[in-house]
């Protein structure tokens, strides 16, 4: 509204300068922009992120399957963990253990695995998902954790155009001000050697 109103002003005043329209003009397009482009920008990179993010959550449900795992005992901690930041498992965090499972090709595989078992015995039972190979792999991805990363990817993408809206307009009306300068300083090297002498001016 009150880059709106700074057209409306500017329209027919007298005191009107080219650079004043400029800069009302500028203004109100940078907010239509921002009310338009940025939630659009927002919209089509949350959906493309959410269509990639589901794609590969297919594509890994695809190569990774839930096997049954017994463990044969506890881990020392210098194993390294197989799970997401996204995953169940790491919310609870999760213990290793040295688990022994039968892989989708039929062989026999042993390795660590996390598990949110309280007090891991040998003999436990664990799902563990592995590749096509039979080694441990993170969860597939969750459905939730793609709607958030999407949400998110968005609101960056809608972000970041409303920022680049706003950097242009601030650079235009830094132009249009040194522009206002200039032509002062032309105006006042003109006739400040005469200021103040009688009988000039008129």
């Amino acid at each position: 509204m009150r880059a709106a109103s700074g057209v409306w002003r500017w329209r027919r005043n007298p005191l009107r300068r080219a650079t004043d329209l400029v800069e009302a003009w500028t203004a109100l397009l940078a907010a239509l922009l921002l009310v338009t482009a940025a939630p659009a920008v927002g919209w089509f990179a949350g959906s493309a992120t959410e269509d990639s993010l589901r794609q590969s959550a297919r594509q890994q449900r695809l190569q990774r399957h839930p096997v049954t795992a017994t463990v044969l005992g506890p881990l020392s901690p210098a194993g390294a963990p197989v799970y997401t930041p996204d995953s169940p498992a790491a919310r609870e965090k999760p213990r290793l253990v040295r688990a022994r499972w039968t892989a989708v090709d039929g062989g026999s595989r042993t390795g660590s695995v996390p598990t949110t078992l309280r007090d891991p015995r040998p003999g436990d039972r664990l799902t563990v998902w592995t590749d096509t190979r039979g080694r441990t792999a993170p969860l597939p991805l969750e459905p939730s954790a793609v709607r958030v990363h999407a949400v998110l990817g968005g609101l960056g993408a809608a972000f970041v155009c409303a920022g680049l809206v706003e950097a242009l307009r601030r650079l235009i009306v830094r132009w249009l001000s040194r522009r206002r300068f200039a032509r002062l300083d032309r105006a006042w090297a003109a006739t400040g050697p005469d200021w103040g002498r009688t009988g000039t001016g008129g």
